[in-house]
C-alpha cells in the first residue's frame, strides 16, 4: 500500500461528461491506499481462507428479477464479446452477454481459466464481492474523492493519470481500447490479440507511483451514483437477465474506466470519469481496490 497524505483538490471536470460537473473544492484526509487492484492470487488466498461464494456463484433469487424466466435464473456473469463489424453504439446488448458459468475463476465463462492471470485484476466480481475481502484484509473500499485523489497522483485538474498528452513521447499509458470499438482491436504492452487485462505494473504507475487507475479494470467505491446521473455507456446495468435491474439493487460508483474504454464510444480512462454500476452486477472487465485509514502493518 501507498500512504497519501490528505489535502484539497478540485474534483470532477467541466469537458466532458455531464455526471463529472460540477467541479468542486474537495479535502480527503490522510489513508493508505493498495498500489494496485486485487489480483486473482490475492482473491484465491481470500476465497481459500474463507470459502466465499461470489454472486456470480449464486442462483439468482426469482424475486429479485421479475419477468425473468427459469433459464436466466442461473449462475453467471456479463462477458465481452467483440463484435465481427462496426455496429451502432446506443445499444450495450450488442457486445456484451450474461453468460452461465462465468465468474471469478471463469471469467470469459465455462472453459476460461486463470491460467497465467495470477498477477491480473481479478474480475466478476459485485460490489458484496469486494466489500466482503476488503473486510477480511482488515481495509474498506475507497470513497469515490479519495479513489480520484489518489489519481490524480498531485497533477492538479490534469486530463489524464499522467498528464494533459495522451500518448506523450508516442507511448500508450493504460490498458484501454485503441481501434474502433467494439470490432477492430488494436493490442498494447502487454496485451494479447483480443481485448482483456493485463498484468498490474504493466504500464507505468502515477505521480503517487499507483499503478492502474486509468485503465485495465473499472474500480468500485463505496459511494452510491444518484438517480439523476444519465445511464452508463459501457458499464452494463443488468445482470440474472434482460429484464430491468430492480429497483432494490442501489448504483454505486465506479471510476477508472478499463481495458473497454475507448475514444471514440467511451472517453473514461480520466480521473475525473465516473459510472453507476448497480451492486448485483459482475463483469469481466470490473474489479476494485482497497483502502485503509490507519498504517498497515506490514
Amino acid at each position: 500500500m501507498v500512504r497519501l497524505s490528505g489535502g484539497s483538490f478540485a474534483m470532477g471536470s467541466e469537458d466532458f461528461f455531464p455526471e463529472e460537473r460540477p467541479v468542486r473544492d474537495v479535502r480527503v484526509d490522510s489513508f493508505w491506499i493498495d498500489q494496485h487492484p486485487v489480483t486473482n492470487t490475492a482473491f484465491a488466498r481470500f476465497v481459500r481462507q474463507t470459502g466465499y461464494l461470489t454472486v456470480a456463484e449464486r442462483t439468482p433469487a426469482a424475486e429479485d428479477y421479475p419477468g425473468a424466466g427459469p433459464q436466466d435464473l442461473v449462475p453467471g456473469a456479463l462477458v465481452f464479446r467483440p463484435t465481427e463489424r462496426p455496429v451502432p453504439l446506443d445499444d450495450w446488448r450488442r457486445w456484451w452477454r450474461y453468460v452461465p458459468g462465468a465468474c471469478w475463476r471463469h471469467p470469459r465463462g465455462p472453459g476460461s481459466t486463470l491460467d497465467g492471470l495470477d498477477r491480473h485484476p481479478v474480475t466478476q466480481v459485485a460490489y458484496e464481492d469486494a466489500a466482503a475481502y476488503a473486510t477480511w484484509a482488515g481495509k474498506q473500499l475507497p470513497t469515490e474523492a479519495e479513489w480520484e485523489y489518489a489519481a490524480r497522483g498531485g497533477l492538479a485538474g490534469a486530463t489524464y493519470v499522467w498528464g494533459d498528452e495522451f500518448e506523450p513521447t508516442g507511448r500508450r499509458m493504460a490498458n484501454i481500447w485503441v481501434g474502433a470499438f467494439p470490432w477492430q482491436f488494436h493490442p498494447g504492452r502487454g496485451q494479447a490479440r483480443r481485448p482483456g487485462t493485463t498484468a498490474v505494473g504493466t504500464y507505468a504507475p502515477n505521480g503517487y507511483g499507483l499503478h492502474d487507475m486509468t485503465g485495465n479494470v473499472w474500480e468500485w467505491t463505496v459511494d452510491h451514483f444518484h438517480p439523476e446521473h444519465p445511464p452508463a455507456c459501457c458499464a452494463p446495468q443488468m445482470s440474472a437477465s434482460e429484464t430491468t435491474a430492480p429497483q432494490r439493487f442501489s448504483r454505486h460508483v465506479v471510476k477508472g474506466g478499463s481495458f473497454l474504454c475507448a475514444a471514440d464510444y467511451c472517453l473514461r480512462y480520466r480521473p475525473a470519469a465516473r459510472q453507476g454500476q448497480t451492486e448485483d452486477t459482475a463483469t469481466c472487465h470490473l474489479g476494485f481496490r482497497c483502502v485503509m485509514h490507519d498504517a498497515p502493518e506490514t
